[in-house]
């Protein structure tokens, strides 16, 4: 635990530091102390995950927080595994992406160490106050991180909207304690234990659900990636909101009697994520919301596993919940992989076209190489392709899945058969999503400027963090069981029966055989090739006046699919009708919402809006109107003193 303190000692005091060093050194102060602290944070972190033993620490904050008890257990540990490397590897990345803007990283870099140390903190305190304090600090400073444009209008409304929905879920949090602490008297997580019922739980699911992204409260995931720096979204998607998923398993750890009501409720809400995340993201022209989406649909899967296991919990149904919470944490750490590298690569495109929107795009394969291929297998490894790690913790799932069948429950059987056919559905979906963002941004032809004037690939800082990425997907999904001896101490925590991985050892080799037979043909294949092929412009069927224009769309490229699914988003289109004989300009476009936007979140913002416009007269900026406030304030204030003491 020592080793964690200095870690957290190096990283605060770093961030602090660099503010006082020269602006063309102060990322590459930051990145060497950095290293240093994520070792030391990985040390303790790998031995704890090795042994399933734990450190503990104790400090004593005074009267109003108490004894505060900072643990490093095993579900700590793998949380701190994750955290640590993904935000080394995005502050290495983030140097040269904010390279336009030096005068502004000493700031950036404070507030990011701040935001690391913050996470850390949050998933080793053992005390209702102290995380609370850590958990508004984590709310706190990515706001801040958000606001690195913040003299746009958009980025301000869109991360005050995002603190507001911080806020919203802390609520939860706050309630779920003080009823804990009105039914033990003590503020520790230790002395909470055997207190959580089903109320409880609920409440803190939805606190921690709406910072995981989870469905119908998602809504501020989509409005915060697009308008924060492309590094910041990759560390707040990649890593930030599983400190929601880590809430979640911490109170489940707490001895929660699982209930069959509870289980359905998570598996349901899983599946509404996972359906509507990925529904909305094939909807998006804008890559990085696209990406936003994809992260609902991802701690969808997450909550799917984990409902598998809760239910295997109600049913006394050892494989189940094995399987079901090795999927859950192992798809925590392919999310914590390929959403980051996905991220990376939509910043790469963007500091080298200066859009987000892909229908300005095409034809980035030829330019920036490099970038396009990690672009692509991250798009593999997210859709759950073999032979990379996305498909093994999919794979471990539907294991959970199929061993339900075991259970003589008659109602079990048929929602388990639904869910496993809608998850297989969000597959396919997913594979849809991201075969139209890669070839839409890398394929074909540039369609605008933006993408005609890209003349080179991004610097090797930028590339690196992504290819390590890459390695870590491929390595997942060829050797599983390296991956199995990191969660298996996690898992334990809540499964101690250890399950036969035979099957992954059998889809390790077919993985393998995979890579090799692909390897041979594409080897075999450039050189047959080789100094053999005479490039020529693509046959226009006879027309001979070919342009960008005429290529498919993000839009004509998803729409047959979407016209199935009209009842689950709102479509709104706006175009000129044509009147004229020979008309000399229409204009057509559409635009695709949120329903959970558009019905539940949007209605309240309004009405809240309404109520407190009634009390606008109240800050009416008249001085001498504030004067009076103040005075009837100190009024009331002595008459209740003296009214005290008389």
């Amino acid at each position: 635990m020592n080793y964690i303190l200095i870690a957290t000692g190096i990283c605060l005091l770093s961030g602090i530091f660099q503010l006082f060093i020269k602006e063309n050194k102060k990322f590459n102060f930051t990145i060497f102390f950095n290293l240093i602290s994520t070792i030391l944070f990985l040390i303790p972190s790998i031995k704890v995950l090795k042994s399933g033993l734990l450190e503990a620490i104790t400090f004593d904050f005074g009267s109003i927080v108490g004894k505060t008890t900072f643990v490093l257990d095993s579900l700590s540990a793998f949380f701190v595994l994750i955290i640590s490397i993904i935000s080394f590897l995005v502050l290495i990345y983030g140097k040269k992406y904010l390279y336009p803007y030096e005068n502004k990283t000493g700031s950036h870099l404070f507030l990011f160490n701040l935001f690391v140390v913050s996470m850390i903190l949050v998933v080793l305190c053992q005390n209702a106050i102290s995380f609370l304090i850590a958990w508004e600090l984590m709310s706190l400073t990515s706001f801040l991180l958000m606001l690195y444009d913040g003299q746009k209008i958009e980025t301000r409304k869109t991360s005050i909207q995002y603190l507001v929905m911080m806020h919203f879920g802390v609520l939860f949090l706050i309630l779920g304690f003080v009823l804990l602490n009105l039914k033990t008297g003590s503020l520790n997580f230790a002395d909470f234990k055997g207190q959580i019922n089903d109320l409880i739980f609920i409440i803190f699911f939805v606190g921690f659900g709406i910072k995981a992204g989870f469905a119908p409260l998602h809504t501020w995931l989509p409005m915060a990636h697009p308008v924060a720096p492309t590094h910041i979204s990759a560390l707040m998607s990649g890593v930030m909101i599983k400190t929601g998923i880590y809430g979640i398993l911490r109170i489940l750890s707490l001895d929660f009697q699982v209930t069959i009501f509870v289980s359905y409720i998570v598996l349901l809400i899983g599946l509404l994520s996972a359906f509507f995340g990925i529904l909305y993201a094939i909807c998006q022209k804008d890559f990085k919301k696209m990406l936003a989406y994809s992260s609902v649909e991802n701690m969808g899967i997450i909550a799917i596993a984990l409902g598998v296991a809760l239910l295997g919990i109600s049913y006394k149904n050892e494989a189940m919940i094995n399987f079901g919470f090795l999927g859950c944490f192992l798809h925590i750490l392919n999310h914590s992989i390929f959403k980051p590298l996905m991220f990376f690569g939509a910043g790469c495109v963007y500091k080298m076209t200066h859009t987000k929107n892909m229908e300005k795009l095409g034809g980035l394969i030829k330019k920036m190489p490099t970038t396009g291929v990690c672009f692509l297998i991250g798009s593999l490894a997210i859709s759950a392709i073999p032979p990379f790690n996305g498909f093994i913790s999919e794979f471990l799932i539907y294991l959970g899945f199929l061993n339900s069948f075991s259970t003589s429950n008659y109602f079990l059987i048929p929602v388990i058969i639904l869910a496993m056919a809608l998850l297989a559905f969000v597959g396919a979906m997913a594979l849809i999503a991201f075969t139209n963002a890669f070839s839409i941004i890398f394929l074909g032809s540039p369609r605008h400027e933006a993408s005609i004037n890209v003349s080179s690939d991004v610097s090797k800082s930028m590339l690196i963090p992504m290819m390590v990425l890459v390695v870590f997907a491929l390595i997942i999904g060829l050797f599983p069981q390296f991956a199995i001896n990191i969660i298996e101490a996690p898992t334990a925590f809540f499964a101690p029966y250890n399950p036969n991985y035979y099957l992954l050892s059998i889809v390790s080799m077919l993985n393998i055989t995979l890579l090799i037979l692909f390897s041979i043909f594409f080897g075999f294949r450039c050189y047959l090739l080789k100094n053999k092929t005479t490039k020529f412009e693509t046959w226009g069927c006879g027309y001979d006046k070919a342009t960008a224009k005429i290529q498919y769309t993000a839009n004509s490229f998803t729409r047959p699919f979407l016209g199935f699914l009209t009842p689950f988003y709102v479509r709104i289109l706006e175009f000129k009708q044509i009147k004229e004989l020979f008309p000399t300009k229409t204009t057509f476009k559409s635009r695709i919402f949120d329903i959970f936007d558009s019905y539940l979140i949007r209605p309240i913002v309004k009405m809240d809006e309404f109520i407190i416009k009634k009390f606008y007269w109240i800050q009416s900026g008249d001085t001498q109107r504030y004067l009076w406030y103040g005075l009837v304030a100190l009024v009331i204030t002595l008459s209740l003193v003296l009214g005290g003491k008389i």
